[in-house]
């Protein structure tokens, strides 16, 4: 919205600010921190009134979660709050990659919503049917594949870029909008099951939305992608202007999430910007680089599924819980160990990511 304050610009006056991305990345990341300051509290207060007893806790959990029950969930309406009014101030509202990125993150967000408001009203963890979920989720992530795809340029269209190797493309016809469907829902559903731990799932999620952020802006600029040997996605720059409010947001939210925590994010949050990492991804051509800087909530996504393969197969468990982060509670970790040292791991796998700009 503000980006129009550009049509006063003479090209060397403040106006002429708004042109450049990263002056409205700051200001993205600036206003969301705010709005996540300023709201957080109030908001606290009302899912508490609101939701009594709060999020149910799991039965079958580690005997430390059941202190942590009373707290209200839904934090991350402050989350997408915060992300959505600062990408609709700062972004410019012409890019279709904006609207991809927003629209997968409300719709994923307004899934979570149902389940938590579901499991709340019920004190039920079941929630919202896994199946009605999964459904949705690849519906909406069929309608962003498209979306994305349409607005590719003619010569990515349905490719599948492969990091390191410059100017490789694999050509994968309409086969490529299944897969930026599972990219996108298995994105959403990793960040849901890694989000079990106070702050657990919010900082990397930060550490990998900035990672995508970096790429998204230099495949949208022609001198990076011609200097990296990168395939050169017109538009996509603009998607740093959303992460930053992204990142905004979740420090807004962090400040109440610590722990102990006030609010979890609840699927709200762990959905809707799961969903938001896929869909950058997809739309960055860089689909293969998001299992690198979000290897963490790969690892979380696969600890759960061997757990369940392995069960059914031979009635045994590989972990002593899953996902993995609760396999390391029942070895007796602290709860702050885990989360700071799943922290750093995110971190350096973030760092490989981006280093595969570079190594071509």
């Amino acid at each position: 919205m503000l980006y129009w304050l550009t049509i006063w610009s003479d090209g060397g006056d403040f106006f002429n600010l708004f042109r450049y991305i990263t002056f409205r990345a700051g200001g993205a990341f600036m206003t969301a921190l705010i709005f996540g300051f300023l709201f957080g509290l109030p908001l606290i207060n009302v899912l508490r009134r609101r939701q009594g007893k709060g999020q149910p806790i799991r039965s079958d959990g580690p005997e430390s979660h059941f202190a942590k029950s009373g707290t209200p969930t839904m934090g991350g309406l402050l989350i997408v709050g915060a992300l959505v009014t600062s990408t609709l101030f700062w972004a410019r509202l012409d890019n279709p990659y904006v609207w991809l990125v927003l629209f997968v993150t409300l719709a994923f967000g307004l899934i979570g919503f149902a389940d938590d408001y579901a499991k709340v009203s019920k004190q039920n963890v079941s929630g919202v049917s896994g199946k009605l979920r999964l459904g949705l989720g690849f519906l909406i992530a069929c309608i962003a594949a498209l979306w994305a795809s349409y607005h590719h340029p003619g010569d990515l269209q349905y490719q599948l870029a492969l990091p390191v190797f410059k100017d490789v493309l694999l050509n994968m016809g309409v086969f490529f909008i299944p897969f930026a469907m599972f990219v996108i829902v298995g994105a959403a559903n990793a960040v849901n099951l890694t989000d079990g731990l106070d702050g657990l799932a919010i900082m990397p999620v930060m550490i990998a939305s900035s990672a995508l952020g970096i790429i998204a802006y230099a495949v949208g600029r022609v001198d990076f992608t011609d200097y990296l040997g990168l395939h050169y996605v017109p538009g996509t720059g603009e998607i740093l202007v959303f992460v930053a409010g992204l990142v905004g947001g979740g420090l807004g939210f962090l400040w109440y999430n610590a722990p102990p925590a006030a609010v979890f994010m609840g699927d709200t949050g762990s959905l809707a910007l799961g969903g938001a990492l896929g869909a950058i991804a997809v739309a960055t051509k860089h689909e293969l680089v998001l299992g690198i800087v979000g290897g963490l909530f790969v690892a979380e996504a696969l600890s759960v599924i061997i757990q369940v393969l392995y069960f059914k197969r031979t009635g045994k468990r590989v972990f002593l819980m899953a996902p993995i982060h609760h396999h390391y509670e029942k070895k007796g970790w602290a709860e702050p160990q885990i989360v700071i040292r799943f922290w750093i791991i995110a971190l350096v796998l973030a760092m490989i990511g981006l280093a595969t700009l570079k190594l071509r």
